[in-house]
Formats: structure tokens, C-alpha cells, sequence
């Protein structure tokens, strides 16, 4: 009626051109446009509700996990439709996909997998592994050796931007090549510019607004002499082979998102009852600002695609938006469906 009308097209401020992805229990990926912060479009998934959705580099595909951690689809995100789905069942063997990070040629994914066999009475459940999955025949082609023989229930992995490069963040940044997947290199990240600071632990990383082969995020280390840890701003890059780490502060538990021009990171510092705003200028690796909020029991962090406005999401059918530059309350955009995946607000230039 009247009050719809009444509706301003474009709310004000507004967060930029883009779009905005985000998986839910209705089985697809929701499609909203940013400047009317509105749904758009949806993209439905033959396996249901996703767990995850990982973008390929080129920002053309994303790669969803399907809750059964067992199913993976690709998704055309310019033609909004499903392209391949694969299962890793077989038989009395259950696959579960742990984590997974794709070739940025889009030839395979590297897939950390947890296998569990059905037998008479129990399930034998087997060691983490590392494998690379081919994307054209849908096949586990290899097991990768993991670095030093180290198993690990968690991996943090990068591609080189041409994709010949394979980085795993240890102890230190074990380099492996793509084509046999041997060590190349070991790049011991653990020693910083500044002598007598401990090791810097890479935290999950958002790369959306980082160039190929960077990324930015708030990385903590310890310092070895106090065993206090410090909290930082790390600027990584793999080609160069470089680590630049400004310490901010204690470590404190906080999440993290860049805005879109690189000089401004936001982040969420959550304390049961307390939640707080963080503005940090990541040239000078400094706290620029706080403020506490009303927040939510679980929270993400993104960043409008124009820089001014801060989304606040997960648990739940909303999206929560505020000023960033005031941390000010504007208002809530309602979805029709639980979130179930990391939200990826993709820039206008990117979007087309």
C-alpha cells in the first residue's frame, strides 16, 4: 500500500554497486543487491544446504560444501546456475571434506579430508589427509604428503597467483610445487623484522579486496621472553616472500575485515555481554577507534563495497547495518532464510 510506496529505492547512506552472496538453509546461495538492499536472485543448489562457499580467484565460480560435508558444487556465479556437482561417497567409505582451497586456474581443488569406514560393529575413522581433487574427472588423483610428516586437523593454505605454487602455513611456509606436489622452499615466516619477537600465527584470512598472492590480516605472536602475545597488523606477500607485521597491541580476541581501499580495517572484539567496534588504520598499524555495541551472540564482519558501511551477520535471517565511520545503528535487512556460509560482498567492477 501507501507504506510501500513510501520505501526509498535507495537507503541512505548506501553501501556502494555491488552484490551480495550468501548461502542458507533454503539450499541456495541469496543474491542481494547492495545499493537497495534487496534480494535479487538466487542461485538454487542440487545438494542442498551449503556448509561453505569458497570464490575462485577469478570471482567467477564458487566451490560449495554441502552440509553432508560430503558433497561438492560448482556454481556459475555471473550465470547464477549450478555447473557440476560431485560426491565423495563410495561404498562403506564416508569422505568428509575439512577444509578445502582451489587451483586458481580452476583445474583442481586441495581437499583435507577425514575418511570413516563402516565395519561390522564400529567405524574406523582414518588420519587427516591432504588431497588434490580433479575438477574434469571428478577423482581423488593424489594424496599429498604433508609437510615434515606432520598431520593436522586444521591447514591454512594459499596459491600462488598463477597457480604453480602451493603454500602451507606451519612452523614456518613450506613451499610445494603443483605438478608432484614436492617442497620446493621453506620460508621460516616465524622470524619478524624486529629481532626477539616469537613466531606470527596467521589467522583465517578474507583476501576479497587484497591483490592475487597478498593478504592482510590481524596476526598474533608471542613474544618469547614475557610469553605475552602481541596482536598486529599483517601484510603478506607470497611472491615477494615478505611478511610486514606492525604490532597493535595484546592479543585480544578479535575478528577482522579490510575495507576496500586497504587503509581501513574493521574489527569485532567479543566478550560475553561486551561487544566493541575496532577501526584500525593499516598503513600506520595503529587502533584508530573503538566503541562498544549492541551485537549479537555470533557475529561476521563485512565491509560495504564503497568502504562506508559496516554488515554484520551469521546466526540468523538478518543482516545488521551500521555506520562505519560513526559505528551508528542504520537499520536491518531481513532475509527469508537462516545463513549458512561466510557472506562475499562483491564489488561493482568484479560483480559485472
Amino acid at each position: 500500500g501507501a507504506f510501500a510506496q513510501a520505501k526509498p529505492a535507495t537507503p541512505t547512506p548506501s553501501g556502494g554497486n555491488g552484490k551480495m552472496y550468501i548461502g542458507t538453509y533454503a539450499g541456495d546461495i541469496q543474491i542481494f543487491d547492495e545499493a537497495t538492499e534487496t534480494l535479487e536472485g538466487r542461485i538454487v543448489l542440487k545438494t542442498g544446504i551449503p556448509r561453505s562457499a569458497l570464490p575462485s580467484q577469478d570471482r567467477t565460480r564458487f566451490y560449495v560444501l554441502s552440509a553432508t560435508y560430503e558433497e561438492i558444487e560448482v556454481v556459475d556465479i555471473p550465470g547464477r546456475k549450478s555447473l557440476q556437482t560431485y560426491s565423495l561417497r563410495s561404498g562403506n567409505k564416508r569422505t568428509r571434506v575439512v577444509s578445502m582451497q582451489a587451483d586458481p586456474l580452476n583445474r583442481f581443488l586441495v581437499l583435507l579430508t577425514r575418511t570413516a569406514t563402516k565395519g561390522l560393529d564400529r567405524w574406523e575413522i582414518g588420519p587427516p589427509l591432504l588431497q588434490q581433487f580433479d575438477l574434469a574427472t571428478g577423482q581423488m588423483t593424489r594424496a599429498i604428503p604433508w609437510p615434515h610428516n606432520e598431520a593436522r586437523e586444521t591447514v591454512n593454505l594459499r596459491f600462488s597467483p598463477d597457480g604453480k605454487l602451493l603454500y602451507f602455513f606451519g612452523d614456518a611456509v613450506t613451499i610445494l610445487e603443483t605438478q608432484d606436489f614436492t617442497e620446493v622452499e621453506t620460508w621460516p615466516y616465524s622470524q619478524p623484522s624486529e629481532s626477539g619477537l616469537g613466531r606470527i600465527n596467521l589467522g583465517s584470512v578474507h583476501d576479497f579486496y587484497d591483490p592475487p598472492g597478498t593478504f592482510t590480516g590481524l596476526f598474533t605472536m608471542e613474544d618469547p621472553i614475557q610469553k605475552r602475545r602481541i596482536m598486529g597488523i599483517g601484510r603478506l606477500d607470497l611472491t615477494a616472500r615478505s611478511i610486514d607485521f606492525k604490532p597493535v597491541g595484546p592479543a585480544v580476541n578479535v575478528s577482522f575485515a579490510q575495507a576496500p581501499d586497504r587503509k581501513r580495517g574493521y574489527g569485532i572484539k567479543s566478550e560475553i555481554g561486551r561487544y566493541e567496534f575496532w577501526t584500525f588504520d593499516l598503513d600506520k598499524g595503529a587502533l584508530i577507534s573503538r566503541a562498544e555495541f549492541e551485537g549479537r551472540p555470533r557475529m561476521g564482519l563485512r565491509i560495504s563495497s564503497n568502504g562506508k558501511l559496516i554488515y554484520i551477520y551469521v546466526a540468523g535471517a538478518t543482516i545488521d547495518v551500521y555506520d562505519a565511520g560513526s559505528y551508528k545503528y542504520l537499520r536491518t535487512i531481513q532475509m527469508n532464510a537462516d545463513q549458512t556460509t561466510e557472506l562475499f560482498v562483491v564489488p561493482a567492477a568484479r560483480a559485472a
